[in-house]
């Protein structure tokens, strides 16, 4: 193996890995739904709840990513303000294999965030005001690299389905603990069996699910970040962006609910894996130093201020979309 190639067997192992785990994941959000129509309809209940899955998988749509932009009050970048980054996301895109080169969003917001949403006919990116303030080039090329991972994999689908499995699971929970309720009076008067463990599922199905979600959103990132690495040919860039984003998201975080301390969030209940374990499988990839394959020397004078006017001050809070930024 040549020295500053991507490891392509360890990247192998680590992408079969990661399919296999969505695959599974969906399948257990779709066993838990296939149960609970078991437990309220019987064979029927299973058979019309299989039928919705399969409607859902063929025509779950995709929000446009224009509504989603509105939302954020993003702008389009355009091309004279970040020549460098629309030309990364050109060369990214033609990697990548996509048949449009996404849009390229502005986020007026101090948070160190970026986010993709779309297909790949038609898909946006969007990078905030913080993350083009504080990541180098090399930094910021690696989170785009990891957004059009995403936007290949149709990752927005995916989650998307995921989560229509979970809303369903909530409400076949809600409505089977109230027809629980409605033979309360029998099951007290001991005219009606009760099966305790069918009980039990109804009211906790809706936290495994909710469980089997987050562990998917792990490794649908986890599979984002080894694409981004072999798209760039530079694992240490993403690195470098996701050690500085958590440093100093982290540090304000901190500041404000926990000062001199780690917000400790359980493993379980994160929706993004943990930095130092994506670090590290993206060095795993690395048998030695790696060149930045997408940035080149013309864009060695990129200037990610020049052509944003001045930083945000406002602090991020909750808008009343329901989103933070």
């Amino acid at each position: 193996m040549k020295n500053g190639e991507i490891n392509t067997e360890i990247w192998l192992q680590h992408a079969w890995l990661n399919r296999l785990q969505s695959l599974l994941l969906l399948a257990v959000m779709a066993g838990f739904l296939a149960l609970l129509g078991w437990l309220l309809w019987g064979r029927d209940g299973i058979v019309m709840l299989l039928t919705v899955g399969v409607i859902g998988v063929l025509f779950h749509p995709v929000v446009s990513p224009r509504l989603v932009m509105r939302l954020y009050r993003a702008v389009p970048v355009r091309r004279e303000q970040a020549p460098a980054l629309h030309d990364a996301v050109s060369r990214l895109a033609r990697r990548a294999g996509l048949p449009v080169v996404p849009t390229l969003y502005y986020v007026p917001s101090q948070m160190l965030n970026a986010f993709a949403v779309g297909s790949g006919e038609h898909s946006a990116i969007a990078v905030t005001d913080g993350l083009l303030r504080k990541l180098e080039l090399r930094e910021l090329v690696g989170v785009l690299a990891h957004e059009i991972s995403h936007v290949r994999n149709n990752d927005v689908w995916v989650m998307g389905l995921a989560d229509m499995f979970s809303q369903t699971t909530s409400m076949l929970s809600l409505l089977g603990q109230f027809l629980l309720l409605l033979n309360l009076p029998l099951i007290m008067a001991s005219a009606v069996h009760v099966n305790w463990f069918a009980v039990l599922l109804l009211v906790f199905a809706p936290n495994l699910s909710a469980l089997m979600q987050l562990a998917l959103s792990r490794t649908r990132e986890f599979d984002a970040d080894l694409n981004a690495a072999r798209l760039t040919g530079d694992p240490d860039g993403l690195a470098s962006a996701l050690d500085k984003i958590e440093q100093i998201q982290g540090g304000w975080l901190e500041r404000v609910l926990m000062p001199g301390r780690r917000v400790p969030v359980p493993s379980v209940l994160r929706t993004h894996p943990e930095t130092r374990e994506r670090i590290a499988r993206l060095m795993a990839l690395k048998p030695g130093l790696a060149g930045a394959g997408v940035v080149t020397g013309e864009d060695a004078d990129f200037d990610r201020r020049s052509g944003f006017g001045d930083p945000v001050v406002r602090s991020p809070r909750r808008h009343i979309s329901g989103l933070w930024h």
